[in-house]
């Protein structure tokens, strides 16, 4: 995910010390950005049980038939926990360089170090997710994507996935929005990267550290 095709090149670093620099300043800004959190500062209501959001207002019949047609039939998920998991089944890639590759998560950490993917230089592609929601709504669901080449951070990119209500079958699917890979001798390279994701009461329901490739067009 590299910011619609802006994502800079890393060029070759001018000493040692302006790389430490570099890096501490990376760090620096990584832990601003975690702090503050995809919705700034933004302060939620409280959480309440599903059960509890179900009975509430039941007096009001176009209220309960909303609640009915957004939550549907959960008599098996109204089991009083009050935190909302999301739990991701798949990440894929859809690129003009090929149809699809989708890999299966848990991806554990010797996964992580290997290339996820490969693209081409000026490649169109988008990614796509696969994800379940358990014991209630999840608000805001948002997502923070970092790039690294070379040690030096070249993109950060964020964006809203949405609200959800519980739902096991079938997964909710979801589809980024198309980006552009870099092009030159400078962009081509293996970059790291760590993908997040919030919900709006700042709750972390997954982060992945994963690699990729640039290669030269054919």
């Amino acid at each position: 995910m590299m910011g619609s095709g802006k994502m800079e090149a890393a060029g070759p670093s001018s000493g040692r010390g302006e790389e430490k620099k570099q890096e501490e300043m990376m760090e620096e800004e990584e832990n601003e950005e975690e702090e503050k959190g995809p919705f700034g500062n933004f302060v939620p209501g409280p959480l309440l049980p599903l059960k509890e959001q179900i009975e509430k207002d039941k007096e009001d019949e176009s209220l309960r038939r909303w609640k009915e047609k957004l939550l549907g039939c959960l008599e098996s998920d109204l089991n009083g926990q009050i935190e909302p998991e999301v739990k991701f089944h798949s990440i894929g890639i859809i690129s003009s360089d090929f149809d699809e590759i989708s890999t299966p998560f848990p991806i554990n950490g010797h996964q992580s170090k290997q290339i996820l993917f490969t693209l081409q230089e000026g490649s169109e592609y988008r990614l796509k997710l696969t994800f379940s929601v358990l014991h209630n709504i999840v608000s805001g669901l948002a997502y923070t994507n970092s790039v690294w080449k070379g040690g030096i951070q070249v993109d950060q990119s964020s964006g809203m996935l949405g609200t959800f209500a519980p739902q096991k079958e079938p997964p909710y699917v979801h589809i980024l929005e198309e980006e552009t890979t870099p092009s030159g001798v400078l962009a081509r390279g293996v970059y790291t990267a760590k993908l997040k994701f919030e919900d709006d009461d700042r709750r972390r329901h997954m982060e992945l550290d994963y690699s990729f490739e640039i290669q030269k067009k054919r």
